[in-house]
């Protein structure tokens, strides 16, 4: 099979969302003067190493924020962002934090989703969470396409849940590593292998 994007795939479902997986998800919280939110986004990964940077895109709207979300309106207006990562333990926390509530409300406060005051910038963050990135924006870039944002930061603080430390590396096999497979489909992560690079 082939196809090109413009003319469509003939298939019921969209394949690209599937084909590259499996993806991180990265749970933005941000703080406007309208308030918290926290919302799931799965085109998520880390940039670079030195100084540590993240990414995220935005790929839609909401009737109440014109051409984007409200974790693209909070970043651009606070320059401040952080990143939750989502164990599969959390996995209904974060799909409940989805839900297209209107601007203003707090997704930790419906989804009841603890929440505590990051260390280095004005946002809240996941209590639960195995690890915390408080970010500072970099840069907002509108991508092709309507709605198409994409927001790099750099990372100014690091939480990692104590229990998340197993002899002196993070580690997520108690909780799994919950990653986006495309579709409505998730894997829960719990098993890892070592490679070797060539010299």
């Amino acid at each position: 099979m082939f196809y090109r994007p413009e003319a469509g795939h003939g298939l019921p479902h969209n394949p690209f969302n599937a084909i590259v997986a499996p993806r991180p998800i990265g749970w933005i919280s941000t703080r406007g003067a309208d308030g918290d939110n926290l919302a799931p986004y799965s085109f998520f990964n880390a940039v670079a190493y030195v100084p540590p940077q993240v990414m995220f895109s935005s790929t839609g709207t909401k009737q109440d924020r014109g051409k984007t979300k409200d974790s693209v309106a909070h970043i651009a207006e606070t320059g401040v962002f952080c990143v939750n990562i989502a164990s599969a333990a959390l996995k209904d926390q974060m799909n409940a934090s989805s839900a297209p509530l209107p601007a203003g409300t707090s997704e930790f406060e419906s989804a009841g989703i603890a929440q505590t005051e990051c260390e280095t910038i004005s946002c809240a963050r996941v209590v639960d969470a195995p690890a915390n990135l408080e970010c500072r924006l970099t840069k907002i870039e509108r991508l092709a396409g309507e709605a198409n944002w994409l927001v790099l930061g750099v990372v100014t603080g690091v939480h990692i849940r104590e229990d998340c430390i197993v002899d002196g590396r993070f580690d997520l096999k108690r909780d799994g590593w919950l990653s986006r497979m495309g579709y409505r489909d998730y894997a829960a992560v719990h098993e890892l292998f070592e490679m070797e690079r060539p010299e």
